[in-house]
């Protein structure tokens, strides 16, 4: 598939890949060549729905002196994250089916060196250890009081507890949490979590960047995973079952004191590939 897309860049005709990760689609470009210099402005254009090719964020590939890969993936509104647990996944795909890399890949990200081992269509990607939990605490909003905790699983995560979330109003409500003043300056991504059973959690995620509720969040499953387990409501590891009904295994250890160990698993597809021309 060829698809042109007129932006003020650079004059260049681009190689794209478009994938998905258990409901998360990107556009993934081999930027080893820095053909993308503009990467906020073009993230933008690529990431639209009606004019552009349609991502949930572009990941570009780039060069590193510290590991096989650097990864820097930008929103769809041009923001640039720390780091994209599906994201991820998709990138060690393409590095390995595509750009031949080994199945062992290390990518250096915004948030640390992260390990992604692939086998064929199944990636499984070792994460930072979490860091600043915050547990149980009330948070004022327009429709009442939620009761929230508090997760960086690589990028900042809130975590609350629904009984039912499948007509929970996730856009308006994770919207005044994600800008709410008690997150700021950077903001939060949030997640809505119903508990199945100990090993079982379903997870509803309004994306920060973004900006609406998306199909899947790996950072943000994993978040809510280890927030579960950590309040004693699951035992890992823990299967994640998305707003795209699709499933993510998460693995850690856990301990009085500490989160260890990482890892989050499941399936990324290649949906097509093209080229798109940016005019200057």
């Amino acid at each position: 598939m060829r698809l042109y897309l007129q932006c003020l860049f650079m004059k260049n005709d681009v190689h794209f890949y478009k994938m998905c990760g258990t409901g998360n689609d990107f556009v993934i470009i081999d930027n080893r060549r820095s053909i993308i210099r503009s990467r906020k402005k073009i993230a933008r254009a690529i990431s639209h729905r009606h004019t552009g090719i349609g991502s949930d964020g572009l990941i570009l590939l780039e060069k590193s002196r510290r590991a096989d890969l650097r990864m820097r993936i930008f929103n769809a509104d041009g923001s640039e994250a720390e780091m994209c647990g599906n994201g991820i996944r998709c990138a060690a795909w393409v590095a390995h089916h595509i750009m031949k890399f080994k199945k062992n890949i290390k990518f250096e990200t915004i948030a640390g060196l992260i390990k992604v081992n692939v086998k064929k269509n199944i990636v499984k990607a070792q994460l930072s250890d979490p860091v600043d939990f915050r547990d149980y605490a009330p948070l004022e909003v327009r429709d009442g009081i939620f009761y929230f905790y508090f997760i960086n699983t690589g990028v900042p995560h809130c975590v609350i507890f629904e009984e039912n979330i499948d007509n929970f109003p996730v856009n308006e409500i994770g919207k005044e949490i994600r800008f709410h003043p008690h997150f700021q300056p950077f903001g939060t991504n949030v997640n809505f979590v119903q508990i199945k059973d100990k090993s079982t959690i379903f997870v509803r995620t309004y994306e920060r960047g973004v900006e609406a509720e998306t199909l899947a969040c790996g950072t943000g499953s994993t978040a809510s995973a280890v927030v579960s387990a950590l309040i004693e409501k699951c035992i890992p590891p823990i299967t994640v079952i998305t707003k795209g009904g699709e499933k993510l295994t998460i693995y850690f250890d856990i301990s009085t004191f500490s989160v260890t160990n990482v890892s989050l698993e499941g399936t990324v597809k290649y949906i097509f590939e093209g080229q798109f021309n940016i005019r200057g």
